[in-house]
């Protein structure tokens, strides 16, 4: 049996995900009968990905977390190795520039996802068996942190920055809540900007989207496009929106709107209350997770699930806020909502993990009693 947190991350999981399917569809009908000829295209994948997503969750729950810790560091090494076979040509399939997924039939499996899993697990048992030394920070939390670097580096060379933005914000918050000091964070910030500085310089394309995002009308049907026809969207849609599939700004005014500008659209059909309701349902989630980690069994799952709910909530915000024109365009996808099976079926695994996490502490109640 779940305990209440438990409970309610599953049924807001389940209702962002059929609200994501159905999103999809109305986001994407007109851009896929465009471009596949069948105005379902997006919408059928979607559905399926989400059926597997969902038996993906259901094994989450019941998998034993003591097996994910035992063979963590194996897995973040297939995850390291899967990034190194992506760089690869004619391994790697490239797509919108970059050369992240591999090529399955007429399916594409990002590599990157499965790492970000990876890595929180592995860095979960890490700090568990490091609890002491995590106050020493060259000696517990650098270790783990060059690790994440080195995933970050090859994610970097596909190039995928989003990815590895949201990878290290959930591994740094795990390490945060640990026993380690927090003025090294602020030097660690100071390197950070630093680097991402250098990293936005370093691309032209990075750096128009840089621009674009502090003013948008200096070209506005080139690296503004996006964020202008994203405003469109959210103006109109008002109290109450325009109503199911009623979004203009998806006839090919935003560019393939299932992705990572799903919100925009779904702003506009659904207005404020709509934003509001949905906004409402990730943020009792993401609080639900937290709780979950405060009230978690042991150590290694306390932290797992500080990391799972992290990944969850910075994908949410930083996403959110592209949308909205507060943050430059990242390619950041919305949990449970923008298309793509690979982000969908791996966040909806470490869903059942973080939710499964609850159902062992009721074990362990009962168990005392």
């Amino acid at each position: 049996m779940l305990k209440k947190n438990g409970k309610k991350v599953l049924y807001c999981v389940l209702l962002l995900t059929i609200i994501g399917v159905y999103e999809v569809y109305s986001a994407s009908n007109v851009w896929a009968l465009y471009k596949e000829g069948d105005s379902l295209y997006y919408f059928k994948r979607q559905f399926c990905f989400a059926i597997v997503g969902i038996i993906a969750m259901f094994i989450g729950i019941k998998i034993k977390r003591e097996t994910l810790f035992k063979y963590s560091k194996y897995i973040l090494y297939l995850g390291l190795i899967l990034l190194v076979l992506v760089l690869i040509p004619g391994l790697g399939l490239v797509r919108g520039g970059s050369r992240s997924w591999f090529g399955v039939g007429s399916f594409a499996i990002q590599p990157s996802e499965f790492f970000k899993a990876a890595i929180i697990i592995y860095s979960a048992n890490y700090l568990d068996k490091n609890y002491k030394n995590t106050k020493i920070f060259h000696k517990g939390i650098l270790p783990i942190l060059l690790t994440t670097f080195i995933g970050f580096a090859l994610i970097m060379l596909q190039p995928d920055l989003g990815s590895g933005v949201v990878m290290i914000g959930a591994i740094i918050i795990m390490s945060i809540v640990s026993r380690a000091s927090f003025k090294n964070y602020l030097k660690l910030a100071i390197l950070g900007v630093c680097a991402f500085a250098f990293l936005i310089i370093s691309e032209p394309y990075r750096m128009n989207r840089i621009t674009a995002f502090i003013d948008p009308w200096e070209d506005p049907l080139g690296t503004g496009f996006q964020i202008i026809q994203s405003m469109y969207s959210l103006g109109p849609g008002g109290l109450l929106g325009s109503g199911i599939d009623g979004s203009i700004q998806k006839h090919f005014y935003l560019p393939e709107p299932q992705t990572d500008f799903i919100f925009a659209i779904f702003a506009e059909e659904f207005g404020y209350i709509g934003c509001l309701f949905v906004l409402t349902i990730f943020t009792i989630l993401i609080v639900n997770g937290f709780k979950i980690s405060k009230k978690a069994s042991d150590l290694k799952s306390s932290f797992l699930a500080v990391g799972i709910t992290s990944l969850i909530a910075i994908q949410v915000i930083i996403n959110l806020c592209v949308v909205v024109g507060i943050f430059p365009v990242t390619g950041i996808t919305l949990p449970f909502f923008s298309y793509g099976g690979s982000s969908l079926v791996l966040i909806l695994f470490l869903s059942g993990v973080l939710i499964g996490i609850d159902k062992k502490e009721k074990k362990d109640e009962d168990i005392s009693n």
